[in-house]
């Protein structure tokens, strides 16, 4: 270690997250420069490694999670990167399934943060919170953990996200919706040409996009790039078979073989079509890297996957359901899941946003179904004002014609939380829904009689 680096060196895995988060106000910064400049600094670490490229709007983290315990189980050892983390800082980087070790991620920040500086101080600019958070861990993986695989998903977008300085072995596009549009482009398309940018020359790729426009920018981007190109209801399909809360099956087809009677454990229609695409990107790992996994590891792990924070039943007196749906497509899933996979007398709804979001679309979704609504606001300096939420809230009620609808505003969440605790009888349901910085702060406090940690 340079005299440099042990004159600022962080002692404490507390310190060293300190200074990574107060890295924030910097924002988002799309574009690969920085990125490029610091694995040059770092003699390319990610050059070493076998990347899965994930991006898409919504289900990124439950491939990540399916394909993550698929590999372990298989007897892989397997980095996976997430983001935003659900408690911990070090929750975002993990081998076979456990955090970053605070001893590692000390001696890692304290190799970048005076590369991190000496970037700072040319013409790039600041690096951002989120590319120092990548370049930990593909230092990490590289140097210290030497995963077989890493499961790499995209903080935003695809094409310009930090994650893109990678080459990747294979990548998957789960779907594409309407988020992050202000940053991403004002339409489908401009948001699946974002997302295609993970798509590298002769590298498959694995979607379960959807929309004709989305699929028209995929199959342009991997012709272009002589990427093959493997499409749900196209080159791949499931058949779902039955649903039911914690149990739900599905039979798999592909090119290459059909898997019959296929169970996973986490809730919600949408989690088949995860399954399916996770299952697909295995089977093109065996095609094209002789990945070994035997059918009943893959049955048992796929039935062993969880994800925290996504439709996650964290209290059972009373009843309490938490998911990261935060967009009109995660409110329509969750929506669907709250009509068909769970029973309930009575529906006790918390929801706390970032101002950034679609509300209205997600309300128009929820609203038909609940008999309280508790507007909250998340410890996150982009929130949106709960009485403002509960505005917007009460003119979409008037406009379906509920007038039965209990609509309370509670800033503070953790008054929120003891509200609906105390209005959620024997047979009734408590969802917190909404921004997953609220949603890691509840499962935090619940669990744990803790904060979570803040970062993105």
């Amino acid at each position: 270690m340079t005299a440099q680096q042990t004159a600022g060196a962080f002692r404490t895995a507390a310190e060293a997250v300190n200074w990574i988060v107060h890295l924030i106000p910097f924002g988002i910064k799309p574009g690969l420069k920085r990125m490029e400049k610091l694995m040059e600094l770092l003699d390319h670490p990610e050059r070493r490694l076998k990347f899965i490229h994930v991006a898409g709007t919504n289900g990124k983290g439950s491939v990540c999670a399916f394909l993550t315990e698929v590999l372990k189980q298989s007897g892989y050892d397997v980095g996976t990167f997430t983001s935003p983390y659900i408690e911990k800082y070090s929750d975002r980087i993990r081998l076979n399934g456990e955090n970053i070790p605070d001893e590692d991620l000390v001696r890692v920040v304290n190799k970048i943060k005076p590369l991190a500086d000496e970037i700072a101080a040319s013409e790039l600019g600041q690096p951002t919170m989120f590319e120092v958070s990548t370049a930990v861990a593909i230092e990490y993986f590289a140097h210290v953990a030497y995963p077989d695989f890493v499961v790499w998903e995209t903080g935003l977008g695809g094409r310009l996200d930090s994650t893109n300085v990678v080459a990747p072995i294979l990548s998957v596009i789960t779907n594409i919706g309407h988020d992050h549009m202000e940053i991403l482009g004002d339409s489908i398309a401009k948001v699946a040409a974002e997302k295609a940018g993970i798509i590298k020359p002769g590298v498959p790729v694995v979607s379960a996009v959807g929309q004709p426009e989305a699929v028209e920018v995929l199959d342009r981007t991997a012709k272009e790039k002589n990427s093959t190109l493997y499409l749900l209801d196209r080159q791949f399909r499931y058949e779902a078979l039955s649903s039911r809360e914690n149990d739900q099956t599905f039979h798999f087809y592909s090119p290459f073989r059909n898997i019959p009677d296929l169970g996973i454990s986490m809730n919600g229609r949408h989690q088949f079509q995860n399954a399916a695409v996770s299952v697909m990107a295995l089977e093109l790992l065996r095609q094209y890297y002789a990945l070994i996994v035997e059918d009943d590891v893959l049955v048992k792990a796929l039935k062993d996957t969880r994800w925290a924070g996504r439709m996650e039943m964290i209290s059972q007196t009373p009843r309490i359901l938490i998911d990261g749906a935060h967009n009109p497509e995660g409110g329509a899933v969750l929506a669907q899941a709250l009509k068909e996979t769970y029973t309930y007398n009575k529906l006790h709804f918390v929801m706390g946003m970032l101002s950034t979001k679609n509300h209205s679309e997600y309300l128009r979704h929820i609203l038909p179904l609940v008999d309280t609504l508790i507007l909250t606001e998340p410890d996150w300096h982009k929130k949106e004002d709960a009485a403002k939420l509960a505005e917007l809230a009460r003119t979409l009620l008037q406009e379906i014609g509920r007038t039965d609808v209990d609509v309370i505003v509670e800033p503070d969440w953790k008054a929120a939380l003891e509200q609906v605790k105390g209005r959620t009888a024997k047979d009734d349901l408590a969802v917190v829904s909404g921004t997953l910085y609220l949603i890691g702060d509840v499962r935090s406090w619940i669990l744990h009689q803790s904060d979570s940690e803040k970062g993105w």
